[in-house]
């Protein structure tokens, strides 16, 4: 009961300075890599249309980010998957 009172009154959040120091990152590493927003919703919404022929995706809980690494940058994603779809095998 305590933890659904604090979770009302936003007690379990991060503090301020934490997700501003999150979104600060994440700009800085969209920056270091010469992608902007726009591109990265075009790849995002390429990635969904591939996965959604295969899989039921969650779209609303899909992220998509990249991170920086000392030499390179990587594509990460997280996307819930509720099911696999019955596909017919298909020859690559």
């Amino acid at each position: 009961m305590l933890e659904a009172l604090m979770k009302i009154f936003g007690k379990n959040e991060k503090p301020s300075g934490q997700v501003a120091k999150e979104r600060l990152r994440v700009v800085l590493i969209h920056d270091r890599a010469s992608v902007s927003p726009e591109l990265m919703e075009l790849i995002k919404n390429e990635i969904i249309n591939v996965l959604s022929k295969y899989m039921d995706v969650q779209k609303k809980g899909i992220e998509i980010s990249l991170a920086n690494d000392e030499d390179s940058v990587a594509l990460v994603a997280n996307i819930p998957v509720n099911n696999m779809r019955h596909v017919a095998s298909r020859r690559l």
